[in-house]
């Protein structure tokens, strides 16, 4: 596919993505989505084929724009304590980095398909286990630079932050708590302190 091909996919991919954030990943269908970007069904389908195959590839084009979004933008922060902020900065930003009306694409995925089998819901599984083995990955190096202490849980660590960021999502979407971003902040020092190595 040519460079215009490719911009055609990845606009229509972004539609899909802002549409899915509103409806769910179970709620885009061809239909809808001509409708909503005025296009032709049967150009839809030429790209796409069915509706699970749309939702697949809504379901990476989104990990593609958080790894873009979050993941990138982390690692040119220097590597222990400055990195695991950057990531928890850039996921707190991501659902306005990439414009989601509705909130986290993942999140709502999550909702949609944590007890339903199939190739969506095992997608949607490698990439947060994905995210969980970057973030705790970063934590383990910032264990190695001795800016967390040497018996902390990288993966507990992880655990506590995603907890943090889906706190926050429903406090700020569902509760309109104009604190909750604050209060994700407060949350969020308070484990790292806890995680720091004490002073020598």
């Amino acid at each position: 596919m040519g460079c215009k091909g490719d911009q055609t996919r990845d606009a229509i991919l972004e539609g899909a993505l802002k549409l899915a954030s509103r409806v769910g990943l179970e709620g885009i269908t061809i239909g809808m989505l001509s409708e909503e970007l005025a296009l032709s069904k049967s150009g839809l389908f030429a790209h796409f084929g069915s509706k699970e195959s749309l939702q697949l590839r809504t379901l990476e084009y989104a990990a593609a724009r958080f790894a873009q979004v979050v993941v990138m933008p982390a690692l040119a922060a220097p590597r222990g304590e400055p990195r695991v902020r950057a990531l928890f900065e850039g996921l707190l930003r991501w659902p306005e980095r990439v414009p989601q009306p509705g909130g986290c694409v993942f999140v709502a995925a999550a909702v949609e398909f944590d007890d339903r089998p199939g190739p969506i819901r095992d997608r949607l599984r490698e990439i947060r286990r994905e995210w969980h083995a970057f973030l705790a990955g970063a934590v383990r190096r910032a264990i190695d630079a001795g800016h967390f202490r040497s018996d902390l849980d990288p993966q507990q660590f992880a655990f506590e932050v995603d907890g943090i960021g889906l706190a926050w999502h429903h406090a700020s979407r569902l509760l309109d708590d104009p604190k909750a971003g604050e209060r994700a902040h407060r949350a969020f020092e308070a484990l790292v302190a806890g995680a720091r190595a004490p002073r020598r």
